[in-house]
């Protein structure tokens, strides 16, 4: 999320209380946790298995739990905390609106049903058709000719949580759901805001009922995705791509341009663009068919061994 205006490495410490070092009058741009991080963000990370990457990312500004030496040109903040410390800012820059009509405009030719709920600061675009029931929470942005079918969700809150000895504490999201032109999205589906960027659904993709798109995750586009398809958060899906019914895509992969995954596989890490994959852990759908027919005739070869 940008931060309008930007603030000082030591404006920030100040506001929550935490010790700036380095280059502490750099502007801060924006806030953004690990997966979307750019330069001019600030970053927090505390855990020592993460502090490296952190510290050598684009971020400029690293709220961290512990004194470090900065690095060159950079600040960082010292904090007890600081996963609650972001979240105090985040609550700070973007304070939520609650639900009123505050900032919506809709385009020219949209049709959005009455039972519709539209939060404050959406933006529908021109010939849109919004059906019953959709909920369209704050700061969503939708593009030109986008259909939304009946019951779905855009821009409900992530499911991230830090986990603490006395429970889980949630991540208060900063960020938005982006739906680009052309777009169609099925019943019942539902898609995450981001942590701190946007979620965003890429020109042209279609998107069958009842398909779950996380936070963060970004779809590239003319993309089909079929019914009863997860997607987690930080996902990349490039342009092309093809789901099937029942995929599940774990959290921080990456789908390449034009790969085909087809119905009720899961992929355990990010796969090459252009190929077709199957099962679960997925691996190219040649291979796996080749030993899903062995398969069939273990008890055959079994029997003729004496096994």
């Amino acid at each position: 999320m940008l931060l309008d205006p930007p603030q000082t490495a030591a404006q920030l410490a100040q506001l929550i209380g935490a010790e700036a070092q380095g280059n502490t009058e750099r502007p801060v741009t924006g806030l953004n946790e690990i997966n979307r991080v750019g330069e001019g963000d600030l970053v927090y990370v505390d855990h020592p298995k993460y502090y490296d990457k952190a510290l050598n990312s684009a971020a400029t500004t690293i709220l961290i739990d512990k004194a470090v030496e900065p690095p060159p040109g950079k600040a960082i903040i010292v904090s007890s905390d600081p996963c609650r410390d972001f979240n105090a800012l985040v609550k700070r820059f973007r304070p939520s609106s609650g639900w009123t009509d505050e900032g919506i405009t809709i385009g020219e030719g949209s049709q959005v049903h009455p039972s519709a709920v539209i939060g404050p600061h959406v933006r529908i675009g021109r010939d849109c058709i919004i059906h019953p029931g959709v909920v369209i929470y704050e700061r969503t942005t939708i593009g030109d000719r986008v259909t939304i079918h009946a019951n779905a969700v855009l821009g409900a809150d992530p499911f991230y949580f830090k986990k603490r000895p006395t429970g889980y504490d949630k991540m208060i999201p900063g960020g938005e759901v982006v739906i680009e032109d052309d777009v169609e999205i099925g019943a019942a589906c539902t898609i995450d805001r981001g942590v701190s960027a946007d979620t965003r659904i890429g020109r042209g993709t279609k998107l069958d009922n009842h398909v779950q798109v996380g936070h963060d995750t970004i779809i590239g586009a003319d993309c089909l995705i079929c019914a009863h398809v997860a997607i987690a958060g930080a996902c990349v899906l490039e342009d092309g791509v093809t789901l099937w019914g029942q995929v599940g895509i774990p959290s921080k992969l990456r789908v390449g341009k034009g790969a085909v995954i087809l119905g009720q596989s899961g992929i355990m890490s990010s796969v090459e663009g252009g190929k077709t994959y199957l099962g679960s852990p997925a691996r190219e759908a040649k291979q796996m068919l080749r030993e899903i027919a062995l398969r069939a005739r273990l008890p055959e070869i079994a029997k003729k061994l004496d096994l």
